[in-house]
């Protein structure tokens, strides 16, 4: 496939023994995708197209299981507008598990590095209080950005959190930013017009790539305190 990548792009921090139970059961599975743009699906030809819903489409397929993707999107926020809504949406409902897309416009609009990091642990701990499970995904990888070295700190900063918190991170900065190493035309072919947001191809490729790494996730047995984090290449 064309958006396959040997790098490591997803970091197992943790395990989550109440989804594998369920996909055990047969049981209906809820997840919640959060964050900005990239979770609202700008660039998609239709809300379809966007990774959520083509996230749910493959893990139906895979589990043959009632999977539901609630897409709570929402262009432009910064982590501080998410999490008031990240807050207000585990009060309101219960999910197995959290996709929080996450430091793509605090790095470009330039908030605090400090404040984003903190704002970052009370996302992480809103979750695991309500019994979720979550997954980090970080920034994109664009070559325009005019301040490369606090890009990467702010990319950094979720990889660093993930680890401490015992958080899985997938990786969308390495994804694109190895398309990119391959050829300019492959990162442009997974780009809408805008050269920013996906494509329906990108979105269709990040979704195969974030279903892979969820059923891995699911596959893990509990790991003892402390133990090593497991660095994984989607194939797709």
């Amino acid at each position: 496939m064309a958006c396959a990548t040997k790098r490591k792009v997803f970091t197992i921090n943790d395990t989550v023994p109440s989804l594998t139970r369920k996909i055990a059961r047969h049981e209906p599975v809820r997840i919640l995708a959060i964050g900005s743009s990239s979770t609202e699906g700008a660039g998609a030809s239709s809300p379809d197209r966007a990774y959520p819903a083509q996230l749910e489409d493959e893990l139906d397929d895979s589990w043959k299981d009632s999977v539901t993707v609630v897409n709570a999107g929402k262009g432009g926020e910064t982590v501080i507008e998410t999490i008031e809504r990240l807050e207000s949406s585990l009060k309101a409902q219960s999910f197995d598990l959290v996709i929080w897309q996450v430091g793509t416009n605090d790095a470009i609009k330039g908030v605090n590095e400090d404040a984003f990091r903190a704002l970052l642990e009370r996302g992480i701990a809103a979750v695991k209080a309500s019994g979720s499970s979550l997954i980090l995904l970080d920034q994109q990888y664009f070559p325009a950005i005019k301040d490369m070295g606090r890009y990467e700190r702010f990319v950094q900063a979720v990889s660093t959190l993930g680890q401490e918190r015992k958080v899985s991170v997938f990786s969308r900065y390495a994804l694109m930013q190895d398309w990119n190493s391959r050829s300019v035309e492959e990162l442009r072919s997974m780009l809408s017009a805008d050269g920013f947001h996906m494509s329906d191809k990108g979105y269709d490729c990040l979704a195969n790539h974030l279903a892979d790494a969820i059923e891995t996730l699911a596959q893990q047995p509990v790991a003892s305190s402390g133990g090593p984090a497991t660095q994984l290449a989607t194939a797709r």
